[in-house]
């Protein structure tokens, strides 16, 4: 008897402390309900990186770069009581946290999901949250129900904030979306949250059959439930919910990581979910390093003070030794700079920038390939001594790409300097620039479909650029072997040594002349002021060379003389036949290739490419334009003419061709009649 009490008071104790989940249960008329005030394994069924802690946490994503993470309830839950009947009410709330890499960008969000199937096969990660993929997001087969807790800014996704909470039909586009926050009852007003902010916040989703209305409703944790809800959505959904479906989670990660947690989950059909119970919730793990004992700071001292003391000098002696051999960090990388490499860490990773690894080479210096002991994947450009690129664009390149977030604009992940070499760190593109698809007859090339893609990407990067983020950041050099492309061939404009930015509402300094010879604007070479205007311009010459396959300026043959990109598509179409200048590879790819889309790409190009800067669209109105929100203007009332259309491609062009006319100037009348038009379009 004696021998069995340790062990009848060992279970006693484990009764105390390990939190029961209730096992999901059946009311009287057999609707579904369950609470999960922490989970087990057997729980819920995971794919991707989703795990379930020791200590009973939900973790959907991890440090792991473009991955998702699914969790589903095992089995599915009846929505109609009849079949094809309508949906029944039901209702759900759960609690979450999301902790990112970094404190001011987050690896996407969370979403509440109610899906034909378990697991969602053939979802993308990074902008698609795991849930679609390009060919089916916005499809009306999907069947799904998603209610999004989005931390990124997609505009493709027409999204307001980088924050917010969205219910998703079908596709990405929220059919009703609002800025995170709640409705305090206390102040009277809305309150702000941040969802990547690593705090625990709860979410209520409630579907009324009767009124056919979804309440969404945003709140901290711990706090009482608002009255008002955050969204509501008066659809019927009978159309969209299958008389079964399955219920759970999804969330995915791209460049930057988050952890994505659910601490608990409640669920029930006809019928307000149960509450959880916050004490029993597992608690997330602790940031920042472990409180130090009493007896490390107060008792060692005492004890072992004269150890101690020895110890200080030592480490004094250390500190005084790095700190007279250490690197001075100068005082714009403490205010720009992102996380510093060691050099040790880019030679091992390149084992020692050898030619095997060499991506590229340019006038900058090379591009190596190389891979960190985390099994990230990176690329490294190694800047020359003999560079034209000197100091001062290294800083603008880490001061500008550093603190710049948009999925089409190549993030920088670090920087080295060590004995006055520069070296700068970025994603690895496994597919490279969008030049060696284009030209020459590449033995790979692109369809007209993923061509379009990379152009509105590039479009939206752009637009991000000069009108979304804080500053105005120019380019200056927007080309297709800036273009790089990810593993989904999304296109990612990069090399921002020679960016330059400045306050919305101020005029841009003027500087040398600085860019690709073919791409550069007419004024550019006059005053030697960079402007959105100018970027502009090189995006026209983009859009043409990604049209038609060839690069703004080439040679005619074996011959001397030169094929002027643009003079040949504005012949083409002051013909009626500016298809004709399409490259023909998109035919032998896709004879169903869209020539509605290829048409207005040409005649954008055309457009973008106007010697009068006024003339030529903002790139917020080439997105609008791109995507049909806005008609493009008829170029026969644009000033298009020939004389309308120089580029600074012949002997001579900079300041002495700007001396000997050789850019023809619009009139003054025109200038204005071109100015009314584009503000009529809503520029």
């Amino acid at each position: 008897m004696f021998s069995t009490l340790p062990i009848l008071l060992l279970l006693l104790f484990l009764s105390l402390t390990i939190t029961v989940v209730p096992a999901p249960s059946q009311d009287d008329h057999g609707d579904l309900s369950f609470v999960f005030n922490g989970f087990k394994p057997g729980n819920l069924v995971l794919d991707g990186l989703a795990e379930i802690t020791s200590n009973g946490l939900l973790r959907l994503t991890n440090n792991t770069n473009h991955r998702t993470g699914h969790a589903f309830f095992p089995n599915s839950v009846t929505f109609k009581a009849t079949p094809n009947g309508t949906v029944s009410s039901f209702s759900t709330s759960f609690v979450f946290a999301i902790r990112p890499e970094f404190a001011d960008v987050s690896g996407h969000g969370i979403v509440f999901v109610i899906a034909p199937t378990r697991g969602l096969p053939g979802s993308f990660p990074t902008g698609h949250l795991g849930l679609f993929n390009e060919s089916n997001n916005g499809n009306a087969t999907n069947r799904v129900v998603g209610v999004e807790l989005d931390t990124v800014l997609n505009t493709e996704y027409k999204d307001r904030d980088v924050d917010h909470v969205g219910i998703d039909i079908n596709g990405l586009t929220s059919v009703k979306a609002e800025p995170a926050g709640y409705f305090d009852e206390k102040t009277g007003g809305f309150t702000n949250l941040t969802l990547r902010s690593g705090k625990p916040m709860k979410l209520w989703v409630e579907y009324d059959a009767v009124k056919k209305q979804m309440n969404v409703t945003l709140a901290p944790a711990e706090a009482v439930k608002p009255q008002n809800p955050l969204l509501s959505l008066t659809e019927d959904l009978s159309p969209i919910i299958k008389d079964t479906m399955y219920i759970g989670f999804s969330s995915s990660t791209g460049s930057v990581t988050s952890d994505h947690y659910i601490l608990g989950w409640s669920f029930k059909i006809n019928g307000e979910a149960l509450e959880l119970d916050f004490s029993k919730l597992p608690n997330l793990p602790r940031v920042g390093p472990k409180p130090k004992s009493k007896l490390l700071t107060i008792g060692l001292p005492v004890i072992c003070s004269s150890l101690a003391a020895l110890a200080i000098l030592s480490v004094v002696h250390i500190i005084r030794r790095r700190r007279k051999y250490a690197e001075v960090v100068e005082d714009w990388e403490v205010e720009y700079g992102p996380h510093r490499h060691r050099y040790k860490d880019l030679y091992m990773a390149t084992e020692g920038f050898k030619d095997k690894n060499l991506l590229g080479r340019g006038g900058f210096g090379k591009v190596y390939k190389g891979v960190l002991p985390s099994k990230t994947e990176i690329a490294v450009k190694r800047v020359s001594h003999e560079s034209r690129q000197g100091m001062r664009e290294f800083v603008a390149e880490i001061a500008t790409l550093g603190r710049l977030r948009h999925r089409n604009v190549l993030p920088l992940l670090g920087y080295c300097r060590r004995k006055g070499e520069l070296l700068l760190v970025y994603d690895y593109m496994p597919n490279g620039s969008l030049d060696k698809y284009l030209y020459n007859n590449p033995k790979t090339t692109l369809n007209w479909h993923q061509r379009f893609g990379v152009i509105k990407g590039v479009a939206s990067g752009l637009c991000y650029l000069h009108h979304q983020w804080e500053q105005v950041v120019i380019h200056r050099d927007v080309k297709a072997s800036n273009i790089l492309l990810d593993g989904e061939l999304n296109g990612r404009l990069g090399d921002f040594g020679l960016a330059r930015s400045y306050d919305h509402g101020a005029d841009p300094e003027t500087t040398h002349v600085a860019g690709t010879f073919g791409y550069l604007s007419p004024e550019h070479t006059r005053t030697g002021k960079a402007t959105t205007s100018s970027d502009v311009f090189s995006f026209g010459a983009f859009l043409l060379e990604v049209a038609c396959g060839r690069r703004p300026i080439e040679r005619k043959g074996s011959s001397e003389e030169e094929l002027v990109l643009v003079d040949w598509v504005f012949s083409c179409w002051s013909k009626g036949r500016i298809t004709e200048a399409i490259d023909l590879n998109l035919i032998e790819l896709d004879s169903e290739v869209s020539m509605e889309e290829i048409e207005l790409v040409l005649k954008l190009g055309l457009l973008c490419s106007h010697s009068e800067p006024r003339a030529r669209p903002s790139m917020r109105q080439v997105v609008s334009f791109l995507e049909r929100d806005l008609p493009l203007p008829d170029l026969s009332t644009m000033g298009l003419t020939a004389a309308g259309l120089m580029f600074v491609h012949r002997e001579g062009f900079g300041e002495s061709a700007a001396s000997m006319g050789l850019f023809p100037q619009v009139s003054s009348s025109l200038s204005s009649s071109i100015a009314e038009s584009l503000l009529s379009s809503g520029r």
